[in-house]
């Protein structure tokens, strides 16, 4: 990997690591080597070709992980691909927990990197659920009913946006609480944004 392809936007992501630092850093380079280009998105470091984006970095307490955007139409030779929950429906994960699961796998992850570019040039699409096929919470279908505003702005949604909103909703067990995150979630959605806008916007 040579240092211009770096991107010094990038950069802090890295060096300010407090934990997985080599296994980054190792990370980083296979997604470089394999020709890609180096942005700062999600507050993550992310490769894209010709503006498509191919894998991103990201890391948590347990382990650190490349996340392939449409790893569910790779072939997985080496099943080595996980869904992070039911609810993902294109990405998968390959996860790490020390540096020489890295180094030993250098030429797998490689390959993987290889047929996800090769499945973005070709145009495949991952066939998704449409978001009339997700559970509509009672509590807020009551105020999509109760607020005709409320209606037309979660309909002007993307239909990604929809579907996290519809999933974080239904998800709570209690009706209490499932309201409580209506209510909070309401003004955001009148503004057009995206359940995790405001996240993304304050770690940017």
């Amino acid at each position: 990997m040579t240092t211009d392809q770096r991107n010094p936007k990038v950069d802090f992501y890295f060096t300010e690591a407090r934990n997985w630092q080599q296994e980054l850093e190792q990370l980083r380079g296979i997604a470089l080597d394999s020709g890609l280009h180096e942005e700062l998105k999600w507050g993550v470091p992310c490769y894209s070709l010709h503006g498509k984006n191919i894998v991103l970095i990201h890391d948590f307490k347990e382990y650190c992980a490349f996340l392939f955007f449409k790893g569910a139409l790779l072939s997985d030779a080496n099943g080595i691909l996980i869904q992070q929950t039911e609810n993902v429906q294109a990405a998968r994960q390959v996860r790490f927990r020390n540096v020489m699961e890295i180094l030993e796998q250098k030429a797998i992850l490689k390959a993987y990197i290889y047929e996800a570019i090769e499945v973005e040039k070709a145009g495949l699409k991952v066939d998704l659920k449409k978001t009339t096929a997700f559970p509509i919470a009672a509590e807020f279908e009551h105020k999509l009913k109760e607020i005709p505003a409320l209606k037309i702005a979660f309909e002007a949604l993307t239909p990604g946006r929809q579907r996290a909103y519809l999933l974080h909703f239904a998800a709570p067990k209690q009706s209490k609480t499932r309201e409580s995150r209506v209510e909070k979630c309401i003004p955001q959605i009148l503004n057009g944004k995206g359940l995790k806008d405001e996240i993304l916007k304050t770690i940017k």
